[in-house]
């Protein structure tokens, strides 16, 4: 089976949605609902507009931008976004919202625990080929529930029931460390997992590699506080 070209999904995708808009009368790409922002298109501008949102949500100033009709018939052409987050599923973390972004802004991947298996990493891969979004962000958040099981499983010796025991195996080699260290050992072992699972994706990926190597890519790490609502980064 022939390898899918860089661009021939991104094509396909926005010459089919456009076809459906003209079929339901849906309004085509217009100035009535223009963006505003200047592009982000460096990894320090995109990270930059995030952190300006997550000040923004913080104060109590969000904009909620892009989240008109408009924005939504703007974006069914084609999407644009200037960031990839590699956050967890927990419900109180929803990256639009702690960081003050609307439809078309983020290519989120969500997953209890942040972790980066191979279908996420295809996923991060096929945005940053097709894209060009120059910047990810995993993004961890306090007492993760995910990070909280593994602690749990390790220090009980029981197994995690289902399904859930995969997530605890993944996380393991990350958390086990962890308990010996000083600290709260939850939030240790959230920050350890942020790292690792930033160091994964060009460990794991030669293709994003090439493009942190060419200075066209960011990866960073990032810990939102459930309690004031402030992302912070994890170095």
């Amino acid at each position: 089976m022939p390898d899918l070209s860089r661009r021939s999904l991104l094509l396909t995708g926005g010459a089919a949605a456009l076809g459906a808009g003209l079929l339901t009368g849906a309004a085509p790409a217009s100035a009535s609902s223009p963006r505003t922002e200047e592009p982000a298109v460096t990894p320090a501008a995109a990270l930059a507009r995030l952190l300006a949102g997550n000040r923004r949500f913080v104060s109590g100033h969000a904009r909620h931008p892009h989240q008109t009709l408009a924005d939504l018939h703007e974006v069914a052409a084609g999407q644009h976004p200037f960031a990839i987050t590699i956050g967890c599923a927990d419900s109180r973390v929803s990256p639009e919202f702690l960081f003050d972004q609307g439809l078309g802004d983020l290519f989120d991947n969500r997953v209890a625990g942040n972790i980066v298996d191979d279908l996420l990493l295809g996923s991060i891969e096929f945005a940053v080929e097709e894209f060009g979004s120059p910047l990810i962000v995993v993004l961890g958040h306090e007492r993760c529930g995910a990070v909280t099981a593994t602690i749990d499983a390790i220090e009980s010796g029981a197994g995690a029931p289902g399904h859930i025991g995969t997530i605890v195996d993944a996380l393991r080699p990350i958390v086990e460390p962890e308990l010996s260290r000083p600290g709260d050992v939850v939030d240790n072992a959230v920050r350890a997992n942020i790292r690792a699972q930033a160091a994964q994706l060009t460990a794991r990926s030669e293709l994003l590699a090439e493009h942190v190597r060419a200075g066209e890519l960011r990866i960073v790490g990032a810990r939102y506080d459930l309690d004031t609502g402030r992302v912070a980064l994890v170095r």
